[in-house]
């Protein structure tokens, strides 16, 4: 085939493909350009997950009627004129390619009139194609109705996901936006249903009430750090309150919503040491540097940044969310049990943690915090201690001999075959799961409520929670609506009686995640794993006697007592051969 040059439409449409991925990237580009308008309430209207509809009003500075085919078109942009203002971006679009894109794959109907004006203009775009345009007498501000999004790319329609999907990536990017914006309103509405709206108070944690909800909006620490041109302001969440995944670590760099790897690693070596494996801070940070030391132009979505000086960033970031650590209170005691009758309790304080992080060496900092580690550690690398999972004989387990409890976390049983270290939270998950699964094939034993107890969903994961209020029917919890983001729990499985309803329902509602291929089968165990691990019984809990032998019994009863539902495991087996040559009774090795 001969070089060619290509049409202007198609040019268009392959601009637009790395612009207007999905319905969010629309309702991203249309909220940037309404707040580099100086607006100060956007309406956000979606039909079908915006792929019917996106409108997105503002009541910005608007546009010349004269002005409106140059909005439109390609590279046409008010907000840099040369080569070098590149470098110097204090707005959040510049390329002039967010309208063009848009109505390339779109049918878009552009309303706008500036303040003052006599009157406004109204454009028509099917395709880059003008219909109509005219003008029209409107109030000041703009309005863009992009409707029938890719209908004339369909391939790149069955590339979206489920309307839930897309409605949630949409709810997620317009909360961001709220409150790194909190001094303008913002309204959200679905299919005719208002699903957020904020009132432009300037108050970033009523904001956060809204999206995560009152009780975690409150335990949400406050983050502020000054350093010469570098600001660092936000919210974090104490070692308390953690996720199992980095999706609710959000940057804003100069109000633009960033995604940048380092920055995130920042932010976790801060919790360096303070967070169990696979366990992830919730953070929302607003990052505040000259124009000039930051690089905007990286992306076509404009998604990505990159720093002149990125060590002195990254390292702003790391002593903010430190500085915010070590100011929280210190946790509540952890009651031991009484060992060789010297103390009964031992406090751990992350704020002393911390502070002795900060002075020790990588060494220093394992033995100090836990003394056994370093020792552990070293036994393990020259192979003096090998726990042995995989010899474990059979199915089941062999009777056991309680030992006891280690460190209110750990239980220690003799075994025929050697001795056994049993995680108490991962066993009782097991336990509480099987339970669960034998009692839904006999009947469920349902415990009503004397007094409902209300259950708040943060607005933007409401229509996700309602898809398993029938699930959840199935398996004991009777929970019905209550309002546009409360629902009332009357009853729930009198297996788990002891145990606080709310806390289990909002394990799930925080492990909410988008695989949609999942069979309706991986679907129930999986949201009953996330329900039995809110309530078993938690490491640092101290056990009786009596608790201790029912949890082994228990265990030992199980069909799978060697992992928790998710797969972790519940023990680790050192044989009675390995203990022996340890101690030099069956010769060197």
């Amino acid at each position: 085939m001969p070089i060619q040059v290509l049409r202007e439409e198609v040019a268009a449409k392959i601009a637009a493909g790395e612009v207007v991925e999905r319905p969010v990237s629309v309702v991203k580009e249309l909220i940037e350009n309404a707040l580099d308008a100086g607006a100060t309430e956007i309406t956000i209207e979606t039909r079908e997950a915006g792929k019917r509809l996106i409108e997105v009003a503002d009541n910005g500075s608007g546009i010349l009627f004269e002005e409106l085919p140059l909005a439109i078109a390609r590279f046409a942009t008010s907000k840099l004129s040369t080569a070098e203002d590149l470098f110097n971006i204090r707005t959040l679009g510049f390329r002039g390619e967010a309208l063009a894109s848009i109505a390339a794959v779109s049918r878009m109907t552009l309303f706008s009139c500036p303040a003052g004006a006599k009157q406004g203009g109204k454009i028509v775009v099917h395709g880059s194609k003008i219909e109509t345009y005219e003008p029209v007498g409107l109030p000041p501000g703009t309005v863009v109705r992009v409707e029938d999004l890719f209908y004339n790319v369909p391939a790149r329609l069955k590339f979206l996901k489920q309307d839930t999907t897309e409605r949630n990536l949409i709810n997620a990017l317009v909360s961001r936006y709220a409150m790194a914006y909190p001094d303008v309103r913002f309204r959200l509405i679905h299919d005719g249903k208002v699903f957020l709206q904020t009132y432009g108070r300037g108050e970033a944690r009523e904001i956060l009430a809204t999206y995560y909800g009152v009780e975690v909006a409150r335990q949400m620490l406050e983050v502020d750090l000054e350093d010469a041109d570098i600001s660092v302001r936000g919210f974090i969440s104490p070692i308390s309150l953690t996720r199992a995944n980095r999706k609710e670590i959000t940057f804003f760099v100069n109000g633009r919503w960033a995604q940048d790897v380092a920055l995130t690693s920042a932010l976790l070596q801060a919790y360096h040491t303070l967070l169990m494996v696979g366990r992830y801070p919730m953070a929302v940070l607003f990052i505040h540097i000259a124009p000039e030391a930051v690089d905007v132009n990286v992306h076509p979505a404009k998604a990505e940044v990159r720093f002149r000086q990125p060590d002195r960033v990254f390292s702003a970031v790391q002593r903010a969310v430190r500085r915010a650590l070590l100011a929280q209170p210190s946790v509540v005691p952890v009651e031991w049990s009484n060992w060789a009758g010297e103390r009964s309790r031992q406090v751990i304080d992350p704020a002393w943690q911390m502070a002795a992080d900060l002075k020790a060496s990588p060494t220093e900092e394992k033995e100090r915090l836990n003394p056994s580690i370093a020792s552990e550690a070293s036994a393990l690398g020259s192979g003096v201690v090998q726990p042995q999972q995989n010899s474990l004989p059979g199915h089941h387990l062999p009777l056991l001999r309680l030992v006891g409890q280690v460190r209110a976390t750990y239980l220690v049983a003799e075994g025929p075959d050697g001795l056994y270290l049993i995680d108490q939270h991962a066993a009782h998950e097991r336990i509480l799961f099987e339970r669960l699964m034998r009692e839904r094939e006999k009947g469920l034993v349902v415990q009503p409520l004397l007094n409902p107890q209300p259950f708040r969903v943060p607005v933007t994961k409401v229509e996700e929670f309602q898809q398993y209020v029938g699930l959840l029917h199935q398996w004991g919890f009777e929970v019905e609506p209550f309002g546009q983001d409360t629902f009332l729990i009357r009853a729930f499985p009198a297996l788990l009686s002891g145990s606080d309803p709310v806390a289990a329902l909002q394990a799930l509602v925080d492990a909410f995640e988008e695989d949609e291929s999942l069979l309706e089968k991986e679907v129930e165990a999986r949201l009953i794993a996330r329900i039995c691990k809110r309530a078993a019984v938690k490491g640092g809990q101290v056990l009786s006697r009596e608790e201790q032998e029912a949890l082994l019994r228990d265990l030992e009863a199980c069909e799978s007592p060697r992992t928790c539902p998710h797969g972790r495991p519940t023990m680790i087996h050192l044989a009675a051969e390995v203990l022996e040559r340890q101690f030099g009774r069956r010769g060197s090795r």
